[in-house]
């Protein structure tokens, strides 16, 4: 399984259920890499997208305890146990666990691949990404040339374990 996130120099990924960034070379990357496959995210994930609507050109779902809850365009799966189950259906490199931080925690055993984009400014935030450098079972395997967005330098990682 695979991973994408974005994150600043501490590995922060949100503040109040919002990126903080925008990054149009990073969106597109996002694109490229899960349009046509599986993305599994969280319900507060899927409702910090524009009109809480799931992705298009992807399959999607959505890990939420609410037994209640439904979206049209995503399967919604109420445990780990049903969701990794679900899983079993696809071929694990076709899917992209996508956030948040709840959500990548519990995932990150499963993954042996990382796409991360690392942006080189500390924001303030309250959600975050486990710093990958700290794991040991972890390995940056590569990295772009470092580029630039309104001001914002950030490079494309992969890390594999």
């Amino acid at each position: 399984m695979n991973i994408i996130v974005a994150v600043d120099k501490n590995w922060a990924i949100g503040k109040n259920n919002k990126m903080m960034w925008s990054i149009p070379a990073d969106m597109r990357f996002f694109r490229e890499k899960t349009t046509g496959h599986v993305v599994v995210m969280g319900r507060k994930t899927l409702e910090s997208f524009p009109n809480g609507l799931p992705l298009k050109q992807r399959t999607n779902l959505i890990l939420s305890r609410d037994r209640s809850y439904k979206v049209k365009g995503a399967l919604v799966l109420h445990t780990m146990e049903e969701l990794l189950e679900h899983l079993k259906e696809y071929d694990s490199s076709d899917i992209f666990i996508i956030g948040g931080e709840s959500i990548y925690r519990q995932f990150l055993p499963y993954c042996d691949t990382a796409y991360v984009t690392r942006i080189d400014h500390a924001y303030d935030a309250d959600t975050y990404f486990p710093n990958l450098d700290e794991l040991l079972e972890w390995t940056m395997t590569e990295v772009s040339e470092e580029q630039t967005s309104f001001d914002l330098e950030f490079v494309f990682t992969k890390y594999e374990k």
